[in-house]
């Protein structure tokens, strides 16, 4: 069920009056500061596995039997000697491992063998699994991974409370698109006492808010141009698919931001705080930055469980252009089974290699000069995106040609669709650009009254303006 359905808008109401209302002692013979919590934990775990059984209910046992590895795999780890914890841990990692890779990559491996094989004339057949992927696997299989790394790097103790990380892997804010949360940030959180914030409470409207605009009038308004090009992109011009394509820069950006802040907003509402997972990406002077700015949860777990075991930048200059590499191609393959997200995946990490390089990673721009690497960096992420986008790497290099193969006019689908990107995008670049350049800049819009304006005109154009389809979000497939 997603935060942009009616379903959803209708529901989670009963879940916030209910939630705040439950007394906050069991009864039970637990310290005080354990009967505050108990029953609401029960309540949320309760709601994260009956909103997750609403899109498949057989797939809430995969969620079960991850949570019970990890968390009996964690205790077990931190109660055996040394010497036995890496077998145990390789063991543990390879089953937690195993509902992701059957799910999301069994065809992808089956149908590369068979066209290997068929290229030499070598007979070979085994079935495909027309099932489909639970949805959030890599996002709950990666957080749940990410705990058992940090109790065997003796960077977090075993959570003692079934419950309580029972409801730290299906938080349901977070379980279906992320962002992926480190134990050290919600495990406190679900353990300590939660009090109504009036505060919390205003600052996760209007993360509500603003993600339904990202995700209703920008991304899925854009996605309706872009859809229409790309299916059959060989009839339009050049200047058209390059549109398109810039287009679906911002339609991911305002599909998946839009989500982060709508779960960041639902988790205040209930008492806790998410990490953001973006932070203004397409303003980066380098991809390197990039990365500090969008899925900013994947990039740190990639980079704390990828990166730095294989050595990160402590070696040679070689091996760490090779960690990047490695890092950023299993990044393509985290996003899906195909070609195309692993190309994705390399071009960003050769982008970073030659930054590195080139020592442009580390250099400040200012003026000009960042103005440049900005629009640089962005053709880079835009091309990427090309190939993230296409269904196979044949249509992304078709679609890359085919976009400078002529010049002109961008063709315009429909003049009220097109009217509704500009003021979009313009709403957006405002807002991000007074944010990124000018924080100090426009005080007039911090007026109390002119804020509810704001909100008002937000909403409104929601309404009017959004795509109010429950239209899916992109990184649910993930």
């Amino acid at each position: 069920m997603t935060f942009n359905s009616f379903i959803f808008w209708l529901v989670f109401p009963c879940i916030f009056v209910i939630y705040w209302l439950l007394p906050d002692s069991n009864g039970g013979g637990y310290n005080s500061s354990r009967k505050l919590i108990r029953p609401r934990n029960l309540f949320l775990i309760l709601v994260s596995y009956l909103l997750y059984a609403n899109w498949k209910p057989a797939y809430t046992l995969i969620l079960l039997a991850i949570t019970l590895l990890t968390y009996f795999g964690a205790r077990y780890i931190e109660s055996n000697e040394e010497h036995r914890k890496t077998g145990i841990i390789f063991t543990l990692a390879t089953l937690i491992l195993v509902p992701l890779l059957v799910f999301k990559y069994y065809n992808f491996i089956n149908e590369s063998v068979w066209s290997l094989l068929s290229s030499i004339d070598l007979r070979y057949e085994l079935h495909g699994l027309n099932w489909a992927i639970p949805v959030g696997i890599s996002f709950y299989t990666f957080q749940a991974l990410g705990y058992l790394f940090d109790v065997y790097y003796k960077k977090e103790k075993a959570e003692k409370s079934f419950i309580d990380y029972a409801l730290f892997v299906s938080f349901f804010p977070q379980v279906f698109s992320g962002p992926i949360s480190k134990a050290a940030e919600l495990l406190p959180q679900i353990k300590e006492k939660r009090v109504f914030k009036y505060e919390q409470g205003v600052q996760g409207l209007k993360c509500l808010l603003w993600g339904m605009f990202l995700k209703l009038v920008l991304a899925d308004r854009l996605g309706l141009y872009v859809d229409k090009v790309v299916a059959d992109y060989a009839m339009y011009d050049g200047p058209t698919c390059v549109l398109s394509a810039i287009f679906y820069s911002l339609q991911i950006y305002g599909d998946f931001a839009g989500y982060s802040l709508m779960a960041v907003g639902v988790a205040k509402l209930l008492g806790f705080d998410l990490i953001n997972n973006f932070n203004r990406p397409y303003f980066s002077v380098s991809i390197t930055d990039f990365w500090r700015r969008w899925h900013i949860s994947l990039s740190r777990w990639l980079k704390d469980y990828v990166y730095i075991p294989m050595g990160g930048s402590r070696c040679s200059k070689f091996r760490n252009y090779w960690n990047i590499f490695v890092t950023f191609l299993v990044s393509g393959i985290w996003h899906g089974a195909n070609w195309t997200y692993i190309v994705w995946g390399i071009i960003h990490g050769v982008a970073q290699i030659f930054e590195k390089a080139l020592g442009l990673n580390k250099k400040e721009s200012k003026g000009v000069w960042r103005f440049v690497r900005i629009v640089v960096t962005f053709a880079i992420v835009t091309l990427a995106w090309v190939f993230f986008r296409m269904p196979t790497l044949g249509d992304a290099v078709a679609y890359v040609g085919h976009s400078f193969s002529s010049f002109g006019i961008p063709s315009v689908l429909s003049v009220t669709n097109f009217a509704i990107y500009v003021m979009a995008i313009a709403l957006v670049l405002f807002k991000e650009s007074r944010e990124e350049f000018f924080p100090n800049a426009f005080r007039f819009l911090n007026d109390r009254y002119v804020k509810w304006a704001e909100y008002v005109v937000i909403f409104c154009l929601i309404l009017l303006c959004g795509a109010l389809d429950s239209g899916s979000f992109i990184y649910g497939s993930f």
